[in-house]
């Protein structure tokens, strides 16, 4: 029989958050098992980093440009229905496949090319009537009258606090208790292809009091705070308890850093169940595990939060491949080129000796993970569209050595060493003696945009977008044309 395929995501979650990827504070036993049996990829990026683009990258392999989806705001459509993705590609060679918690999809109960999904959504909601399967579990099964975010902290928040209700009922436990109710129903016949998708340690930073306790008194890495940084202290943002930006107290953002390690370690230890299940049903060794996280969270670095920043809190996310035991023979146990999320659907399909559509943009993996030299790109290509400031619209450029970012709307532009600075504290974009290099990679973005023909670029230099509408790509367009067909009111006969 052809391997399982078995993918685990987190939402939210920075590279630096694994035993495996170097974390002194961060427990993470089950994932570094997992890292110990495969691969590490120690440069995977997330080009566009936030929920629905980068979720569509992995579920097409195709970039953003080709899918049609720049961030998320600034006039960019929903991703609507995605043609040729992996689960419909599995699917149709013969896989069972189950989708359990965050999807992120639009309609919400939109397939995909998943056989079924049972959603866990978090608070998001695009139609009144729309209710998870997470959210009626969990009003039937609580034990007292309290709702899901009686805690008081927004989805968005960088407040930090214990879960509020019994551990059994936290969205992670669901999530994996509904991944095993998937292995013990599924048809044995038929490879599976499950993925576990937890909408954890996204905010709202809330872990059960055994996981927040257990890193109140550990030492943890401050912010990185960099000598450029002063750009996002803005006291009067800072006061939202939603602030995407602004400076808060060190014990503020010890408690968010306490509560987000807590939650990873909770989801750690919530896959150890899956790992333990299926040694016990002889399942471990014929299948394929892959662990990645669609974007990661500043936690207060350089005073920002959550995502879409080209910095590494946001766009460096953790991936781990671990084969089954046939395929094991000769496997790198790190790889230091530039993966993204492009990537991990060729990788699966490879895997499975299913054919890879000609609409993918990425690769597989799995000539890297046996240590052959293969041509490979030299960098990652990521962007965000204005979202919550014309001031964080960006793209960026990086190869996990160097890191170039232009900010379009502002004109401004960014380059790092991450070889010797890789909290990027120290902009060297003003300093002369790296002038080659900024020259060498601006050039480097201008040749990767020009064939976009967007005005991003004449052909020589990059163009200022300030005051300019907001980048579409074609297929965004044509996304924006068909939800619009489908609105408008049909005319009588």
């Amino acid at each position: 029989m052809p391997p399982n395929i078995l993918l685990i995501m987190t939402d939210q979650q920075r590279w630096d958050t694994l035993g495996c990827t170097g974390s002194p504070v961060v427990e993470t036993p089950n994932l570094d098992w997992i890292a110990a049996d495969g691969t590490v990829f120690t440069r995977a990026y997330s080009a566009v980093p936030s929920c629905t683009p980068a979720r569509a990258m992995l579920l097409t392999g195709m970039d953003q440009w080709n899918i049609g989806v720049l961030g998320m705001g600034s006039g960019q459509p929903s991703c609507g229905y995605l043609e040729h993705t992996l689960p419909e590609q599995l699917a149709g060679a013969g896989y069972h496949t189950q989708g359990v918690g965050k999807m992120h999809f639009s309609p919400q109960r939109s397939l995909q090319g998943f056989h079924r999904t049972v959603l866990d959504e978090s608070a998001r909601q695009e139609t009144p009537s729309f209710l998870s399967d997470y959210a009626r579990w969990y009003q039937a099964n609580r034990t007292g009258d309290y709702d899901r975010y009686d805690h008081g902290i927004d989805m968005n928040s960088w407040l930090a606090r214990p879960y509020h209700a019994p551990e059994f009922l936290h969205a992670t436990n669901w999530t994996m208790s509904e991944s095993l109710r998937f292995l013990d129903e599924r048809d044995p016949t038929r490879p599976f292809f499950l993925m576990t998708s937890f909408a954890r340690p996204h905010s709202p930073y809330d872990p059960p009091p055994y996981y927040f306790d257990l890193y109140r008194q550990k030492e943890l890495p401050p912010p990185a705070i960099g000598s450029w940084a002063a750009m996002h202290d803005d006291p009067h943002e800072a006061r939202n308890p939603n602030a995407w930006r602004g400076r808060r107290s060190d014990d503020e953002v010890r408690r968010a850093r306490t509560a987000y390690f807590g939650l990873i370690t909770h989801i750690d230890h919530q896959i150890g169940r899956l790992l333990r299940y299926l040694q016990q049903h002889r399942l471990y060794e014929n299948t394929v595990i892959l662990f990645v996280s669609d974007h990661g969270d500043m936690l207060g670095d350089h005073h920002l939060w959550r995502k879409t920043y080209a910095y590494e809190g946001s766009a460096h996310i953790p991936l781990l491949v671990r084969l089954p035991r046939p395929m094991r023979e000769h496997v790198s146990a790190n790889v230091d080129v530039p993966v993204g999320l492009q990537d991990i659907m060729p990788t699966v399909l490879d895997a499975a000796a299913v054919p890879i559509p000609a609409s993918v943009d990425g690769a597989s993996l799995l000539p890297l993970i046996r240590g052959e030299r293969v041509d490979w790109r030299p960098y990652i290509h990521g962007e965000h569209c204005t979202c919550y400031s014309e001031a964080q619209e960006m793209q960026y450029l990086t190869d996990g050595h160097w890191k170039y970012i232009w900010f379009p709307r502002l004109n401004t532009e960014q380059l790092f060493d991450l070889e010797a600075d890789p909290l990027e504290c120290t902009d060297l974009a003003a300093d002369p003696h790296y002038g080659a290099d900024l020259r060498r990679w601006r050039q480097a973005l201008v040749k990767e945009l020009a064939p976009r023909a967007a005005g991003l670029t004449d052909g020589d230099r990059l163009v200022p977008q300030r005051g300019k509408p907001p980048i579409i790509s074609p297929r965004g367009q044509e996304r924006i044309e068909r939800v619009k067909a489908r609105s408008e009111p049909r005319e009588r006969a």
